[in-house]
């Protein structure tokens, strides 16, 4: 059950979807463009570093809040709903848990005047295993000198905060393990490489940047709590508020699917009544609302739990949330596509473009398949490099 706040932030965050959001979702998707009166309006409104804390300038919210604000806004744009992810979860949320002052109060002021950060991890040739990074940091007086490749990086071209992954080298040239390291947009070295032509989510830049002797303080570095070693295990713990966020948005779209295809199943005649009258279509909607709701409540309880760093949700309810939520979604909105027949094969109306968008939610954040890993490694007491144990 939600609380009478939660409730209110819920109603608030669907009134501004409708009343603005939703009228731009369609020109957003068309013309390939980050939509930066959007960002501009979700910061105004106070829906950009949610979970940042209050001595920060943020509202420290939790993250259910934030999922909550991200479910009404991938009701009617997905790019949007990924926004809000970003600017409440991931990259932020790890400089806030594991920055220095300075640190937090760059990025919280950043996302706070509408900036998306971008988290640098995936490569070319290291994808669901990012262990198998190569982009180098090397420590050179008091600077980092980092050089590699990073691909599908979310914002790629538009975000100026990056928290870019890397393995660290001392002055030696020894190895440290993997680090987090800060680097702001534009800079010398920091380079939009190529922008993927990609299937939905058109409106989000998706692309590769090059590190090309990309210089930054030692002081961009995030000091890491169990050293360098252990880098890699307390930064990634981040990331499963990353895939709630995820989740969330695949549901989202799921649930505005469910929305249109219950409106036109109580407008649309055929036979001289409602086609929501025929048992076919009242069994297809019911599935849907029920895999919805299941959907909703692992999400909401991934989002109220706590891992075993104290911040970040709990790993394992975070993967399995994230592995139904996604692809119930794909089946929902599949089958809301169909309740409209020929007309939601049309671009006129919104369900083609919902189809495209939520296909890539059982593929970003961690697949299907790597999560799926993630959750049985824990049911038999095994650890992963991705986990914290």
């Amino acid at each position: 059950m939600l609380s009478q706040a939660e409730l209110d932030l819920q109603a608030r965050a669907r009134d501004f979807a409708r009343r603005v959001v939703r009228p731009r979702a369609a020109a957003i998707d068309a013309s390939r463009e980050y939509p930066h009166d959007i960002v501009a309006a979700l910061a105004a409104e106070g829906f950009m570093g949610m979970t940042i804390p209050a001595q920060y300038g943020g509202q420290g919210r939790s993250y259910l809040d934030a999922a909550l604000v991200i479910e009404e806004m991938a009701r009617e744009c997905t790019v949007t709903a990924r926004i809000a992810v970003e600017a409440n979860m991931g990259a932020v949320s790890a400089v806030m848990e594991y920055g220095t002052e300075d640190q937090r109060r760059l990025a919280a002021g950043l996302v706070l005047a509408g900036d998306k950060p971008a988290i640098c991890i995936t490569e070319p040739e290291a994808g669901s295993d990012a262990t198998a990074m190569s982009t180098r940091a090397d420590r050179k007086g008091d600077r980092w000198i980092i050089n590699g490749t990073k691909h599908w990086i979310t914002g790629a071209g538009v975000s100026k905060l990056h928290l870019i992954f890397a393995r660290a080298f001392d002055e030696a040239g020894a190895e440290l393990g993997i680090g987090g390291f800060i680097a702001l947009r534009p800079a010398a070295g920091l380079e939009m490489e190529y922008r993927e032509p990609t299937l939905g989510l058109c409106g989000m830049p998706e692309g590769r940047l090059g590190f090309r002797d990309l210089e930054i303080p030692a002081g961009m570095a995030l000091p890491m709590p169990n050293g360098f070693a252990r880098g890699f295990a307390d930064l990634i713990n981040a990331y499963n508020s990353q895939r709630v966020g995820a989740g969330t948005v695949a549901m989202g779209i799921a649930a505005g699917a469910l929305d249109r295809a219950l409106d036109f199943a109580r407008e649309r005649e055929q036979f001289g009544r409602p086609i929501g009258e025929f048992q076919g279509l009242q069994w297809m909607l019911a599935d849907m609302q029920t895999q919805l709701t299941a959907s909703r409540l692992m999400l909401h309880a991934a989002a109220r739990s706590t891992g075993p760093g104290g911040r970040f949700p709990d790993p394992m309810l975070a993967a399995q949330a994230k592995i139904f939520a996604s692809e119930a979604a794909i089946k929902i909105v599949n089958d809301a596509l169909q309740v409209f027949g020929a007309r939601g094969y049309s671009r006129d109306l919104p369900l083609e473009r919902m189809l495209r968008d939520v296909r890539m939610f059982t593929i970003a954040g961690g697949t299907a398949q790597v999560l799926r890993t993630l959750v049985a490694a824990r049911l038999l007491g095994w650890k992963l490099p991705q986990t914290r144990g």
